[in-house]
């Protein structure tokens, strides 16, 4: 049975999710980062249907695609029709075959699903999806956001991070975590020195939504 995460997102992108948005800024410091250390290759969790996907292949980088919603991949491949089927793959990155490693590893939005723990577990293995020597770039959701739409909060820590519970919305019933500085430089696993310092974005909801999210943005090399 599918989960729910990806039965809600293969709703979202029925209704056009991220169709004709542009990619988040944090592209061109992934793009950057990865042409310094001549790194061409890498994987992308959670790669939606090609909002930031599209862009970082045509700057470059030979991306393999990985994604939960299957509704998403189909739209990622109407828009690259040329891409080869192994570029793609519907799932987790427990589907992914044992012991393969990536130059570079993205995940743009993506570590923010589930509970506190669930989110950590997530985070570090794509930190061992790493190659000695690559980078893992990582852009996920901040405390210091305005939640909206109406939510429940399940999780709190000393450390800063939050889990809410959407009540309302297209995230109605799903976990969705908002990580504290301290704890995600702490979730990191030993061996990754940043490369570009840990930063907080804040931006404003198109009206009539109310208020901001934050998001943290991030890149670690792995120790070679």
């Amino acid at each position: 049975m599918r989960s729910e995460t990806a039965q809600s997102w293969d709703e979202e992108y029925r209704r056009g999710r991220y169709e004709g948005e542009p990619a988040v800024a944090m592209v061109e410091a992934v793009v950057g980062a990865a042409r310094s250390r001549g790194l061409g290759s890498g994987l992308y969790i959670g790669c939606g249907n090609g909002r930031n996907f599209v862009p970082l292949r045509r700057a470059g980088l030979d991306l393999v695609g990985l994604d939960v919603s299957g509704e998403a991949l189909a739209a990622l491949r109407r828009r690259l029709p040329g891409l080869p089927a192994d570029r793609l793959v519907h799932g987790t990155v427990h589907d992914l075959p044992p012991g393969r490693r990536f130059p570079v590893v993205i995940g743009i939005q993506v570590f923010q699903h589930g509970l506190r723990d669930q989110c950590h577990e997530h985070l570090a293995a794509a930190a061992g999806l790493v190659s000695p020597g690559g980078l893992l770039c990582v852009r996920v959701n901040a405390v210091g956001t305005r939640f909206h739409p109406a939510h429940e909060v399940i999780e709190t820590h000393a450390d800063g991070g939050v889990t809410i519970r959407y009540t309302e919305g297209p995230k109605r019933g799903l976990d969705i975590h908002f990580f504290g500085e301290r704890e995600l430089e702490g979730a990191l696993p030993e061996g990754f020195e940043p490369v570009v310092p840990l930063s907080r974005v804040t931006e404003r909801r198109v009206p009539p939504a109310p208020g901001h999210w934050c998001q943290w943005e991030g890149i670690w090399r792995r120790a070679a």
